[in-house]
């Protein structure tokens, strides 16, 4: 599920500050920014594994979702982005391809200096006329903008280049700086960079860590950039490989036949970890949850009382231990944020959690006007409460936590949930017309609270009556106005006090509850490598999907 759902909603990266042009974390001399033992160049290739069936079509275009490049993610290690935005961790920006980023007070303006001393894999020069024809593509409209940049202009500034948009990009910041820098000298001669695959010789030209090798449908091969601007790469070969399922990706997994992945793996434990001392499993927590939405136009969640009652009696503990097998963190507070986004919640709510309170929910439901006959519960209409949970079939995280829920609403308020596992097709049709009762979703992550104040209430989602997110369809123009303040506030005031609306609504509404953060899973080696992101050192995440993989590389060495 979790490669799934991570390919539907493209970033699952939150977005930092940005505003800092030099973190502490800034790439040094050998582009590795922190300790690592070992040292030199390795003799063994990363094998970077997928579950998600066989390699068919070859491109290697980093700006279309369905290439190869994009699915199978080594696009990553070819075409690098101005930054890194940490989706875990510290929230943090890195500059990468940038020697720093800066954005004014509303978000409208980006200025960049690109960094010296780059080359393509070519040996053409890097300059800062790369990075103004890759945006000035989606300016022109010859780069469709699937990113909803908005781009208004590009321009050289001295040293500098300048990026001018149409709406503040505070909470789509991670969005902007991971956009593929693409050399200018090869792709002013592509005719539609929207469907060229680029598989022609010589065309696949980045500045990062790797270099096109062998592309075949059993595998793809990249080698390491002896001229990378990053330093002496431990990693000498990287091979893409992408196996039938989960089951036959652990397999792979426990015998070293692949060394890195991501994906969720049933009994982890056993299946995977107990296998060898130097395999290791990273969960790396996000802004953004695993959450139950429901459709709040219809009975029974038209009703405020019910959504409360279920949030004093759903146990998020149980869908973290059980359902995620620990690949997760409980998310408690009322205002639906995780530890990852505390300082985000107001102090008015900073004590104020859910838990698991049964006397607490029945009194709630009692007092609006529910009764119990024959165990069951009865709302104010006469009727029995009863509804179903929607997840698609396969997704075995979620359809456990289904399981759960069934459980524990039978059995603490009398409520009848049927269990409901269409096909993605089903259920995808479903979330969109709103014809569900309720489904467990993630949310849009912006790396800020944003993130799941606009995934549960936010109108702009539902086009000609179809909604992407805020799937409930809720609506309360005051929240809406301070979700389009914070989206596009000229200051960090304006954001505060815009913060205190929609939190406050979410509070008092429960539109939705989250359950658990919506973690960046990685499973990898240290049999033969080392400098691998950690518990306690979240530089990036363990996933090697993500942006954050050349950092990884980077920064790590020869066991």
């Amino acid at each position: 599920m979790i490669a799934v759902a991570t390919a539907a909603v493209f970033t699952l990266a939150g977005c930092g500050t940005g505003e800092d042009p030099a973190p502490s974390n800034q790439p040094t001399s050998n582009a590795s920014g922190g300790e690592t033992a070992g040292g030199g160049v390795g003799t063994a290739a990363l094998t970077i594994a997928k579950p998600d069936g066989a390699i068919t079509t070859e491109s290697h275009n980093p700006y279309l979702g369905d290439s190869s490049a994009s699915k199978y993610a080594y696009g990553k290690v070819i075409f690098e982005p101005l930054a890194l935005v940490n989706p875990t961790g510290d929230l943090g920006t890195t500059p990468w391809l940038a020697e720093s980023v800066e954005w004014n007070e509303d978000y409208t303006q980006l200025t960049v200096v690109p960094r010296k001393g780059v080359k393509w894999s070519d040996g053409t020069d890097f300059t800062a006329d790369d990075v103004i024809f890759s945006f000035d593509m989606v300016r022109t409209g010859k780069l469709n903008d699937t990113s909803a940049h908005n781009i208004k202009e590009v321009k050289a500034d001295g040293d500098k280049v300048v990026i001018t948009f149409g709406n503040s990009k505070f909470t789509s910041q991670a969005r902007v700086l991971h956009h593929p820098i693409v050399p200018k000298h090869i792709w002013e001669n592509i005719a539609d960079p929207n469907t060229d695959p680029l598989t022609e010789e010589g065309q696949a030209v980045g500045t990062g860590p790797y270099v096109l090798s062998n592309w075949s449908t059993e595998s793809v091969t990249l080698t390491a950039n002896p001229e990378y601007w990053g330093g002496e790469l431990a990693v000498p070969e990287l091979n893409y490989v992408s196996y039938g399922d989960n089951a036959a990706l652990t397999t792979a997994l426990v015998s070293g036949e692949a060394d890195w992945a991501q994906a969720f793996l049933p009994q982890i434990q056993d299946s995977y970890l107990a296998a060898d001392e130097n395999n290791k499993f990273l969960v790396s927590p996000t802004a953004g949850a695993g959450t139950l939405f429901m459709n709040l136009q219809t009975k029974p969640f038209n009703n405020k009382a019910l959504r409360e009652a279920l949030a004093w009696t759903i146990d998020r503990n149980a869908y973290v231990d059980i359902a995620r097998e620990g690949a997760s963190e409980a998310i408690w507070n009322v205002t639906g944020l995780g530890d990852l986004l505390k300082d985000e919640i107001l102090p008015e709510y900073a004590d104020k959690n859910y838990s698991v309170d049964v006397d607490k929910a029945k009194q709630i439901l009692t007092d609006a006007g529910y009764t119990w006959k024959d165990e069951k519960l009865i709302d104010p209409d006469g009727e029995a409460v009863s509804f179903s949970i929607s997840v698609p079939a396969g997704w075995s995280d979620w359809n456990t936590e289904q399981a759960l829920l069934a459980e524990e609403l039978k059995s603490a308020l009398g409520i009848e949930v049927k269990v409901d596992q269409p096909d993605w097709g089903g259920w995808d049709a479903a979330r969109q017309e709103g014809s569900f009762q309720a489904i467990i979703h993630w949310l849009e992550d912006t790396g800020n609270a944003y993130g799941l104040y606009t995934s549960t209430m936010d109108p702009k989602w539902i086009v000609d009556n179809k909604a992407q997110f805020n799937f409930g369809r809720f609506d309360d123009p005051a929240v809406t106005e301070a979700l389009n303040t914070y989206a596009n506030a000229a200051n960090e005031d304006e954001r505060k006090e815009a913060l205190k609306t929609m939190q406050t609504g979410f509070v008092e509404n429960v539109p939705a509850i989250p359950l658990g953060a919506h973690p960046l899973l990685g499973e990898f080696n240290t049999r033969n490598y080392v400098g691998w992101p950690s518990e306690e050192d979240q530089y990036a995440s363990g996933d090697p999907t993500q942006p954050g993989i050349v950092l990884v590389l980077t920064k790590l060495a020869t066991a």
